[in-house]
């Protein structure tokens, strides 16, 4: 017989209950054919935890509390109920291999506990989290410049509150994509971590932090992302999303293990950076009247050539968008995908799975479209099943790494398509690099120096041949500085150009196995600029600087 006294009925009651819930389910365990489990000495994963939202989850009765690789430990007060089955469902099309667990109210609570730790996000999927605090909306606005970010996190750094961490990685998020970051850098030194952003493709450096912080930062990080947080030494790559005034942000993220801890890259893929039109990337009109012709035709491939960073996804999607109708079935297979098209079937390479840019595309050919989008041709399979397409009435666009629009042949020979049929599919190489524009607020027209007004002198010859009509050759523009180009004296980019047509002449060469210099000569024909050219001419009209340009583009030769 139990007695109570006035100080501890209550607990003794309440241990009781629970006593007896416990009991209730190692019977129920046998009716189900579904193990019990008692929680109370098990540890928790908050990675795991966060694959269910919280309100969900309470709503459920449900917990995943364990996951090795696909196979996830879910703990379940009872798997009779219509929304437990609704969540395991939905766990098990996400590729789950779910083991299930029977457990008490007190086991579930010990495990929702870890809620609190994943303060402001709740994860959508795997590997996913959706920041959506109120508070991230305004903090965007509040930064205009790089200086702005940088007196922030000083603030924020020298805080004493509970939200320590997490105000500092807001504060970084925010500050990124208030100035319209591409690339948030993170690097640990000896004693400090050293964070820049890629604005422009240049790299800046905004602030550091201490380093008896960065552990905390690290973990927080890794938890939103979906990476292991026990792991150290090797590269791992997730994403989270940031909800921002009803858009979604994606942030893909690279860490990789360092001499002083885990450096990280985080990607920024803002939508609103994909609006971008045809006539928005800076083609010559002349290439521009090209492509667009090109790009309209039922059949046929075109490729765009150049170094990671140069844009050549953003001018594939701006093909697509130019050329979408509900009248036509357009697909794509990239890794990642890195923006979502509306009325565009996309769909994501998976190497662990086996689906490669090959099975993708093979995949893709049995849904009858009429456009594809290959992210890149990486093998020789990939690109003979890329120009099989364009030979059986597909257009196909898509992205191959070499420095020039002429090396696209010699490429495509090299993964073994046979050079004839490269004539008969092939209808436009492209390439491409990305220049910085120069600040309408703060350039300065200058007088070029010697070697300068060399370069212009030779490079407008061939323009004006060409192009024809005058060029002007006795001007360029400087950057400056001002507040709303954080001083750097450029805000965007524009593309700077080459192409190479299929035309009779070089068709004709394949056979020979031509070389990148032998289509440069024959493509000179077809008065297209080169892209040293197309660099001087934007030089000339003040749209970039001859340094950003000689940045990545060679001027001094062919």
């Amino acid at each position: 017989m139990l007695r109570f006294d006035d100080t501890s009925s209550d607990d003794q009651i309440a241990k009781l209950h629970e006593k007896e819930e416990e009991d209730f389910l190692q019977i129920m365990s046998k009716k189900y054919g579904i193990p019990y489990a008692d929680l109370s000495g098990v540890p928790v994963d908050t990675t795991t935890v966060g694959l269910i939202k919280e309100d969900l989850a309470r709503a459920a009765l449900i917990a995943p509390f364990e996951l090795a690789n696909k196979k996830l430990k879910v703990a379940l007060f009872s798997p009779m109920q219509a929304n437990t089955k609704e969540v395991l469902t939905e766990l098990a099309e996400r590729g789950y291999n779910i083991d299930q667990y029977l457990v008490s109210h007190a086991s579930l609570e010990k495990v929702w506990e870890r809620y609190n730790e994943i303060s402001g996000a709740t994860k959508s999927e795997a590997g996913m989290v959706d920041i959506s605090g109120e508070n991230m909306d305004g903090l965007v606005k509040k930064f205009t410049t790089l200086e702005d970010v940088t007196r922030a996190l000083k603030t924020t750094v020298t805080e004493k509150t509970a939200r320590h961490i997490s105000n500092i990685f807001s504060t970084v998020m925010a500050g990124a994509i208030g100035i319209h970051a591409s690339d948030i850098h993170i690097e640990p030194a000896e004693d400090s971590i050293h964070i820049r952003y890629r604005i422009d493709g240049v790299l800046h450096e905004v602030a550091t932090l201490p380093s008896g912080i960065y552990r905390l930062f690290s973990s927080r990080l890794k938890l939103l992302a979906g990476l292991k947080l026990n792991v150290g030494t090797e590269s791992q790559d997730g994403r989270f999303s940031i909800k921002i005034s009803g858009m979604e942000i994606e942030m893909r993220v690279s860490v990789i293990p360092g001499a002083y801890g885990e450096g990280v890259v985080m990607r920024i893929l803002n939508p609103q950076s994909l609006d971008v039109t045809l006539e928005d990337l800076g083609m010559s009109p002349r290439l521009l009247e090209i492509v667009d012709r090109e790009i309209k035709k039922p059949h046929g491939m075109i490729l765009n050539t150049g170094p990671t960073g140069s844009g050549k996804t953003t001018t594939l999607y701006a093909f697509l968008k130019r050329i979408y109708s509900s009248e036509i079935k357009m697909m794509t297979i990239e890794d990642p995908i890195e923006y979502h098209l509306k009325g565009v079937s996309q769909t994501q390479v998976d190497a662990e799975k086996g689906y490669t840019f090959l099975e993708g595309l093979r995949s893709a050919m049995r849904q009858d479209p009429d456009v594809i989008m290959i992210g890149e041709i990486r093998d020789g399979e990939t690109a003979k099943v890329a120009i099989n397409a364009s030979l059986t009435g597909h257009m196909v666009f898509s992205t191959l790494h070499t420095n020039t629009a002429a090396g696209a042949i010699p490429r495509l020979i090299d993964l073994g398509v046979t050079p004839k049929v490269i004539g008969s599919s092939l209808t436009v190489a492209l390439a491409q690099r990305l220049a910085r524009k120069l600040c309408d607020e703060c350039k300065k027209e200058d007088t070029p120096n010697e070697r300068e007004q060399k370069i212009i002198n030779e490079v407008s010859a061939h323009i004006k041949e060409k192009v024809g009509g005058d060029v002007q050759t006795k001007k360029v523009w400087r950057g400056g500085g001002c507040v709303k180009c954080n001083n750097t004296g450029y805000r965007g980019r524009v593309g700077i150009f080459e192409a190479v047509l299929m035309t009779a002449e070089i068709e004709a060469l394949l056979d020979a196995i031509p070389s990148e210099r032998e289509i440069r000569e024959i493509a000179k024909k077809q008065g297209l600029l080169n892209m040293r050219e197309d660099g001087i001419e934007k030089i000339l009209a003040g749209l970039t600087s001859f340094d950003d340009v000689e940045r990545v583009v060679d001027l001094e030769s062919e």
